[in-house]
């Protein structure tokens, strides 16, 4: 049964986050709320959280995995990015952006898509989410919660521990919020490409 946390959205309550984040640390799949839309995420690390992200949303090994990231340092420390693109995506971030980019080393070779080596990164504009991030000292990986029977993904904490109860850990609940998506820029390629229109202003990269 999943643990339930009912957080402030613009101040989270210290002791809430820590215990999120012990629960992270011990391998924890959590669904939590972003700037875009709910998310799922766990440790880098964890393959249990990773195997269990593919099953409820039936992904398979083509699907770009993101590193929700704190800030732009940590960022740079798993893709490679050159100045015209480093510009681009540091005026827009934070933000509801995902960025598909080259990976470092830092990145385990079972989340880089099979072929291209990428990653999808991001830097959350959520005061919950920067919290947790804060405390936990590394990115979480995460995926949008948006199940494969439905067509846009959830927006109510209490709603996502019913659905959800028995196959996360834990739900962050800090009030409603959005239902689309991040806007995604694949950065991989010549020529950046838009592969999914989201709650980020694409005009920025067109």
């Amino acid at each position: 049964m999943a643990k339930y946390f009912d957080v402030h959205p613009e101040n989270p309550q210290r002791r809430a986050i820590n215990q999120v984040v012990d629960l992270v640390r011990a391998d924890a799949l959590i669904a939590y709320p972003t700037d875009s839309c709910f998310a799922l995420g766990c440790q880098l690390g964890n393959r249990d959280g990773i195997d269990r992200i593919r099953s409820i949303r039936h992904l398979d090994d083509k699907h770009h995995f993101t590193l929700v990231c704190q800030d732009f340092a940590q960022l740079g420390q798993f893709v490679h990015i050159d100045n015209n693109v480093f510009r681009a995506i540091k005026a827009s971030t934070p933000g509801s952006y995902t960025f598909i980019l080259p990976a470092t080393k830092e990145v385990p070779r079972r989340l880089l898509h099979p072929k291209k080596k990428t990653v999808g990164v991001r830097i959350p504009n959520h005061p919950v989410v920067q919290a947790l991030l804060a405390e936990l000292g590394e990115p979480l990986l995460s995926s949008t919660l948006l199940l494969p029977d439905q067509e846009e993904p959830m927006t109510q904490g209490w709603e996502i521990k019913e659905r959800l109860d028995h196959v996360v850990d834990a739900v962050i609940d800090s009030g409603e919020c959005g239902t689309e998506p991040t806007t995604v820029i694949d950065f991989s390629l010549a020529e950046p490409e838009i592969v999914r229109y989201g709650a980020g202003d694409p005009s920025l990269f067109e």
